[in-house]
Order: structure tokens, then C-alpha cells, then sequence
């Protein structure tokens, strides 16, 4: 991959992992009610996905699942009804105190897992990176040597950066009245994705 075409995937990489999603979300989410270091699984998580999505999409998997309209539309919908849960759980706890206590380690790496895994739209993304950024005349195995690095250096950069974020606003929540809205926001956006998500298409592979 040339210095050029480098540049242009980590640039389409930054927009895939910095525009507001369900990740970001959950991040804040877990910074604010957790703390930063407690909240670090769910990042580890998040890289399980993106190492296992690299993987099939070098691969061709998530073309094929991409191509067929059934599987996706499948998937699709079940991670709609996820996220719409967690987001009505969300509000219906946002009254409850703030406290850095929480789930432990497993739970946290599952639901954040879970949240990563059971979106369509992240299929569709990796699917973008292969096909507009790996060329078919080079070895996949040597390309994958520049772009899973790249990618999971700003993947884990981007979530990091969501986690202290919602870690600031849990500090500075905790006992506010404030707190309660700022929770009923980030539960409202995981209904929000999941109805977005429940009512998009599946791709086309042409």
C-alpha cells in the first residue's frame, strides 16, 4: 500500500470511528457510571470486533453476508431490538445514583461485544475499507500488515477518547440533577440507532 492510499484509508478510518454510534454511546455510557479503567473492557471488546471484522472481510465473508439480503436483514433486526432494549433499560435506570460501581469485567467486555457484534452497519463499513482501499493485485496477506494496525490504532484511539469523555461527565455528574438528563440522552440514543438501524436496507453487492 502506497504512502498515498495509506493516508486516505486512515482518513476514512477516523470518520468510521469517530462519527457517533452505538460504540461511542456505550463508551460514554460506561465512563460515566463505571470510571475510565473499569470501562476499559468494553474497548477491548470493541477491538475484538474490529480484529474479527478485518479478518472476514479479508476474507470475503461480510461481502457474502453483505450480498445476501436475508442474513443481513436477520442481523439487522436483532441488533435493533438490542440496542432498543438498552436503550429503554437506559432511561428507566437514569433516575438511579451514580456510582463507579458496576458489572464486573465479563459483563462489561459481553454487552459491549454484543453492541459492536450486532451491527449491520459496521458490516457495511469494513466491507467499504476492502473494497475501496485494498488492491487486487497485491497480496492480501501483505496489505493486512499496514491496514489492521492502522485500523485498530485509531479504533482503540477513538474509544479510548469516548471513555474519558463520558468518565469527565460522571465525575463531575455524580450527585448532580443534571446527571439524570445527560443518562436519559445516551439511553435515547440507543433507541434511536436501534430504530435507524431496524428500518435500513440491506446492501447491495453489484
Amino acid at each position: 500500500m502506497s504512502l498515498e492510499a495509506w493516508t486516505v484509508f486512515a482518513l476514512f478510518w477516523v470518520v468510521f470511528v469517530t462519527t457517533p454510534g452505538p460504540n461511542a454511546v456505550n463508551c460514554i455510557t460506561n465512563g460515566m457510571t463505571r470510571g475510565f479503567w473499569k470501562s476499559l473492557p468494553a474497548v477491548a471488546a470493541i477491538l475484538t470486533q474490529a480484529s474479527l471484522f478485518l479478518t472476514l472481510s479479508a476474507l470475503g465473508v461480510t461481502a457474502l453476508i453483505a450480498g445476501n439480503p436475508a442474513v443481513f436483514d436477520a442481523a439487522k433486526l436483532i441488533g435493533a431490538a438490542v440496542l432498543i432494549y438498552l436503550g429503554i433499560r437506559g432511561w428507566m435506570n437514569a433516575a438511579k445514583p451514580v456510582t463507579l460501581e458496576g458489572a464486573g469485567v465479563t459483563s462489561v467486555y459481553f454487552r459491549a461485544l454484543a453492541i459492536a457484534v450486532l451491527n449491520p452497519k459496521s458490516v457495511a463499513g469494513y466491507l467499504a475499507a476492502f473494497t475501496q482501499f485494498v488492491q487486487p493485485d497485491v497480496a492480501i496477506g501483505a496489505q493486512m500488515w499496514v491496514i489492521v494496525p492502522t485500523a485498530l490504532t485509531l479504533t482503540a484511539l477513538s474509544y479510548l477518547g469516548y471513555t474519558a469523555l463520558g468518565a469527565g461527565i460522571g465525575r463531575a455528574a455524580i450527585g448532580a440533577v443534571f446527571n439524570v438528563t445527560v443518562r436519559r440522552v445516551m439511553a435515547a440514543c440507543f433507541i434511536i440507532y436501534g430504530l435507524l438501524l431496524g428500518s435500513t436496507s440491506a446492501p447491495r453487492i453489484t
